[in-house]
């Protein structure tokens, strides 16, 4: 189920980053981050390209309560959505890279299939 883990953060500040990388995944199609907030953020974009798979008033307001900008949920409705139609679920992927220098975090890419 997504948004179980708390990533080390409280509420508010874990919901705002999370809608964050949702929004620049969504965006860009690809981010580098670490794995546990890789697989965070893989199981909302999941989610909300389920949600836009079906362009009705309802589910539009639900991406745009979540989504950070307006362009995106427009991208989100008419792109990246109608690419998976046909496929239920697995709509992201998550690559390992190996230890961040700084710190030794595991690092992953996550990018759009």
């Amino acid at each position: 189920m997504p948004g179980t883990r708390k990533l080390g953060r409280d509420t508010a500040h874990r919901t705002a980053m999370l809608r964050a990388m949702v929004t620049f995944l969504l965006e860009n199609g690809k981010i580098e981050t670490t794995v546990t907030r890789a697989k965070e953020v893989s199981a909302m974009t999941e989610k909300f390209i389920t949600i836009a798979k079906v362009e009705n008033l309802h589910n539009k307001r639900m991406a745009m309560a979540f989504i950070t900008k307006e362009d995106v949920v427009k991208k989100l409705f008419k792109e990246i959505a109608p690419k998976y139609v046909d496929k239920n679920g697995g709509y992201t992927r998550i690559t390992k890279l190996g230890p961040r220098r700084g710190d030794a975090a595991e690092m992953a890419v996550i990018e759009l299939i």
